[in-house]
Order: structure tokens, then C-alpha cells, then sequence
């Protein structure tokens, strides 16, 4: 049988590294399986998931032109979750304390809007700034 990207394969895992599994493949070839292949979870230590001598089904993800093999066992488990995207919140709209109406607006009102709005842009500028340097520690 000729090993073929997507082909789903039974194994026996060989040996385990901090960066992978090595797992025995029919016709005496191996392979190895990423950390990252390992489960759809977050794998911080790969012997929670894995052991030696255990059986593993596994998919053929890449072939290299050395002829090593890059395996997953992610792939073949069922029900993937989709990707977690994490939402980017949009930014918040002042707080409304006083009537925007200019025409019904006395002094001391649009001094207090005034006042909001540029109180809010610059924490704004500070914030995106800080960011960008690094640090608020520069001053």
C-alpha cells in the first residue's frame, strides 16, 4: 500500500517528545505527529493524550521530499469545533447626559458635551499610544 496525503492509517506510537509523537505505520515506515496535531484542545503536555505502545489512528497530512511523514490525529477525530475567533469589540458610544440638540442647548451644556467627548479621545490616544510604545512606564 502506497502512503498518499489523506489516507487514514492505524499506528502504534514509538515514542513521544515534547514536540511530538513518533508512531510505527504498516510497511515498517513512521511518522510523526506535531503536538499541535495531537487534540483539538490545547496540548500542553502531550503524555495526558498519549502513551507508549498505544494504538492511534491517524491521517497523512505531508509528505516531505526527505520522505518523512507528517501526521494527525485531530483530523480523524469526529465533530471538529470550529476555530475560536476571538470578537473584537467595537468602541463604545459616549454616555448621552446632556441633549446633542445644539439649537436647545445653553452654554454650560455643550461645555459639559465638549468636555466629554474630548475627555474620551484622549484616553483613547493614551491607551493606542501606550500600546504602540510598550509601556506606560516612558514618561
Amino acid at each position: 500500500m502506497e502512503l498518499a496525503v489523506g489516507a487514514v492509517l492505524e499506528g502504534k506510537v514509538t515514542g513521544i517528545t515534547k514536540f511530538g509523537a513518533f508512531v510505527s505505520l504498516p510497511e515498517g515506515k513512521s511518522g510523526m505527529v506535531h503536538i499541535s496535531e495531537v487534540a483539538n484542545s490545547y496540548v500542553n503536555d502531550i503524555k495526558d493524550f498519549l502513551s507508549d505502545g498505544q494504538q492511534v489512528k491517524v491521517k497523512v497530512i505531508r509528505i516531505d521530499r526527505e520522505g518523512r511523514i507528517n501526521l494527525s490525529i485531530k483530523k480523524v477525530l469526529p465533530n471538529q469545533p470550529a476555530p475560536v475567533q476571538r470578537e473584537r469589540r467595537a468602541p463604545r458610544p459616549p454616555k448621552e447626559t446632556v441633549p446633542r440638540d445644539p439649537t436647545s442647548m445653553t452654554f454650560e451644556d455643550k461645555l459639559k458635551v465638549f468636555m466629554q467627548d474630548s475627555e474620551s479621545r484622549m484616553a483613547d490616544i493614551k491607551h493606542n499610544t501606550d500600546r504602540k510604545s510598550g509601556s506606560r512606564r516612558r514618561k
